[in-house]
């Protein structure tokens, strides 16, 4: 039988950590429900990068295209579901006052990924969608495995060795820790384990550097039919942030590894740079780059917030600008509120013509 031609992508299976125990000590039907709830906010947070393929009980089996996915994408969209997650336990924990066993053990539970490129063939069955091949039955086997006692935390994410070489990452610079999975029929899987409970922590103590309305220089707002996922990477991709950013000829990351909160990037201008420091990096919210160059005063007094709101079809970009102090405003900033307004315009059309090519 003619399974079709495999496809190459992104395989995801987020597994909610102490379903067992938590189902096998509740109240059943009400047990069932926080952990619906809890289904709904996980696939919610990885759509639409990841498509979800099917529902496995406590666990949520996603897919996504390689053309389609980055791998700053994929690791953001891993820690924004995990950090929504956490949010949606604090707030359920809090805001119930039943004492049922259901409730009382919300907290119990926790969360793990599994992420592996791969191929897959997508077969259609009885009007539903199923997903098949070696690669599909490795991540559900990887699920079974040690990779949590390897940290000894029962929220993290572990992504096999060769999906990292095809992202280009370097796992060591990330502080992910090897482990090896071993299985008698395809032996050993290498695979590094990110430490999602430490990465929570860090979230909810770092400092947010975020240009509010009242502080800045300029505000500009553009609608868009596209995701607040597609206009993330067109903001934080280099490649696609020349195609927009018009006065823009390179983005050079300066820091290997994934982007986040702390990347330099050279920004050129043809033989001219401007130095630019991520200040704050909100996945699909908000980013903040601040700047050093001649004529921008004290270094980083400069900076940028692009907000991102989702609508009911698409994203409100909203760009605010703070002034790096009133004489460089007075130099700079009729041109580069000009400039900023272009460019922003053109990105709107960019994301536009991506939305109605993702269908």
């Amino acid at each position: 039988m003619d399974l079709g031609t495999p496809d190459r992508g992104c395989l995801l299976f987020a597994d909610i950590t102490g379903y067992t125990a938590y189902m096998a000590g509740t109240e059943l039907m009400h047990a069932q429900d926080v952990v619906a709830d809890l289904l709904e906010t996980i696939v919610g947070s990885i759509e639409p990068v990841f498509k979800l393929s099917k529902l496995e009980g406590d666990a949520a089996f996603a897919y996504a295209d390689s053309s389609s996915i980055s791998p700053t994408m994929v690791m953001d969209t891993v820690e924004t579901a995990y950090f929504a997650f956490q949010k949606r336990l604090r707030d359920v924990t809090h805001s119930t006052t039943c004492e049922c066993n259901a409730c009382i053990r919300i907290p119990n539970l926790d969360l793990k990924f599994f992420i592996h490129d791969g191929e897959y063939v997508v077969r259609h069955i009885a009007r539903s969608e199923e997903l098949t091949g070696p690669d599909v039955i490795l991540l559900h086997r990887l699920s079974k495995g040690t990779s949590g006692e390897v940290i000894g935390k029962p929220a993290y994410a572990v992504y096999t060795a060769s999906t990292l070489e095809a992202m280009a990452m370097d796992p060591t610079i990330l502080g992910f820790v090897p482990n090896t999975e071993t299985y008698a029929d395809v032996g050993d899987i290498p695979v590094w384990v990110q430490d999602l409970e430490t990465r929570w922590t860090f979230e909810q103590e770092r400092n947010r550097d975020f240009i509010t309305s009242a502080q800045a220089a300029y505000e500009g707002t553009i609608e868009t039919t596209a995701s607040p996922h597609q206009v993330w990477e067109h903001l934080t991709n280099p490649i696609k942030r020349v195609l927009w950013q018009k006065h823009v000829t390179g983005v050079n990351p300066q820091d290997a590894g994934r982007m986040g909160v702390g990347n330099v990037n050279h920004c050129m201008h043809g033989e001219d740079v401007t130095i630019e420091h991520v200040a704050d990096w909100r996945p699909f919210q908000y980013l903040t780059t601040r700047y050093e160059a001649e004529g921008f005063g004290t270094p980083k007094a400069l900076g940028f917030t692009y907000q991102l709101d989702k609508l009911e079809a698409g994203t409100r970009l909203t760009t605010r600008i703070q002034s790096p102090g009133e004489q460089e405003w007075a130099n700079m900033g009729e041109g580069l509120s000009a400039i900023t307004t272009e460019n922003t315009e053109h990105l709107r059309v960019l994301l536009d013509e991506a939305a109605a090519s993702a269908g």
